[in-house]
């Protein structure tokens, strides 16, 4: 674990070196899973069964092999304990009255120029959504992916999960039940990104590709890009608390490693003002994660990945953030706004003491599909929108076109398209 100060003569130099990190794919990663795209592409179904036969020892001979039905998701939602159904009905409902928000209004109005303009926001036909198999499987993501694309309109979502040794969380199919999954498909990694862009014998393409998954899946979403669309490039998590010595080293500690445990690269990061404070959490750390499931993969992520920077003021904390750009951002102050007026760049932010990010991973209402490696420098977190696109419309009349076709026709003719300037003169008569 990392200990800065920045009272030391050395901080911006190892600060820069800690902004420049990276914790994702290597160039090993990314020939690999070129080679397992291009044969997909070649060979469809017949690729599917033989990386699914050695990657997740789960063999596609039958049709049931490949395919999760309607009706086992039902059957997985009406065998859960009463309160964990109602945990899952609370956290859909939430996520979609936040997103239903987010839809976004047609435009349709004429200009002084009497030029009719505007544009509609229609959904893409087809959606797909990678749900973590194995250790990763999270009904949590399933929900924050599907139900947006649902509210955006999508008339076909699919899924792909991959089913270790023909193995799946029922969870993750009561969330596709309560979702309105269409299609289930027990199928994972690079392959399985590459069958939803490209389509198979089975399996037709898809137009927007969302959802976690390890170095493999985020590579290969980053190839595929521009053949289909995709939510972001996503890598490890990572939490960033800004906390002064007035809170409870313990609900701290615990938060650093809720990020800490989803994986070894996973990276949380510590500012406060109280040296005695950060000692106090360092400890607790320890103490934490000894007593988690998940010691092994939270102690090797804080050890290696975890920081704790002292600063002066907390006044200093909101520039560090933003060169930081974390995915996630807690401010556990008296007044957090204050703080968060000056914070720029951060995919999620969480307000006071008592806001811990892991209720934002389930229950809040806004997505927990965030930018990770700095990229909340450009990106946001997912939403209904990543499910939608825009098409701009115009209409002129004779009277609009003789009032701004002339210009169009300067500038048609000063770029050397005569042909442009040509389309717009014969209707002018000139």
């Amino acid at each position: 674990m990392l200990r800065l100060s920045t009272r030391d003569r050395e901080f911006e130099a190892v600060f820069r070196r800690l902004v420049r990190e990276r914790r994702e794919s290597d160039e090993d990663v990314a020939r690999d899973v070129g080679l397992i795209l291009a044969d997909v592409r070649r060979r469809g179904d017949e690729a599917l069964v033989d990386y699914t036969r050695r990657f997740d020892s789960h063999g596609l001979t039958y049709e049931a092999s490949w395919r999760i039905e309607a009706a086992a998701c039902r059957d997985a939602f009406d065998a859960l304990k009463p309160e964990l159904r109602a945990a899952l009905e609370l956290a859909a409902e939430r996520i979609r009255t936040y997103h239903e928000a987010q839809k976004p209004e047609d435009r349709d109005y004429t200009d002084e120029a009497g030029v009719r303009l505007g544009a509609k926001w229609l959904p893409v036909d087809a959606a797909g959504l990678y749900v973590p198999g194995g250790r990763a499987a999270y009904p949590s993501s399933l929900l924050m992916n599907a139900i947006p694309a649902k509210v955006a309109g999508v008339e076909r979502l699919v899924v792909v999960t991959p089913t270790p040794k023909g193995v799946i969380n029922p969870l993750v199919l009561a969330a596709a039940h309560l979702a309105g999954v269409d299609e289930i498909w027990r199928i994972g990694g690079a392959q399985a990104v590459g069958a939803l862009a490209y389509g198979t014998q089975r399996i037709h393409a898809v137009d927007v590709i969302t959802g976690p998954g390890n170095a493999w899946v985020a590579e290969a979403k980053r190839q595929l890009f521009g053949v289909v669309g995709i939510d972001m490039v996503a890598g490890p998590s990572e939490i960033l608390v800004i906390a002064d010595g007035r809170n409870d080293p313990e609900w701290i500690a615990a938060d650093l490693l809720s990020q800490a445990e989803h994986d070894p690269s996973s990276q949380s990061i510590l500012i406060t003002d109280d040296p005695l404070f950060a000692d106090t959490v360092a400890d607790r750390v320890g103490v934490e994660i000894a007593m988690l499931q998940t010691a092994r993969v939270a102690d090797q992520s804080w050890h290696k990945h975890g920081v704790i920077i002292e600063v002066e003021s907390l006044e200093e904390a909101p520039a560090l953030a933003n060169a930081l750009a974390a995915e996630h951002v807690e401010i556990a102050t008296d007044d957090p706004e204050a703080l968060f007026a000056r914070i720029r760049h951060a995919g999620s932010v969480f307000l006071g003491r008592h806001t811990p990010e892991a209720v934002g991973d389930y229950v809040a209402g806004p997505n927990h599909v965030l930018p990770t490696g700095r990229r909340a420098r450009f990106a946001s977190g997912l939403s209904v929108l990543d499910f939608m696109k825009r098409t701009s419309f115009i209409q002129l009349s004779e009277r609009a076109l003789a009032a701004i076709g002339p210009a169009a026709i300067a500038l048609a003719e000063a770029e050397g398209l005569p042909a442009h300037a040509r389309s717009i003169e014969t209707r002018l008569g000139i």
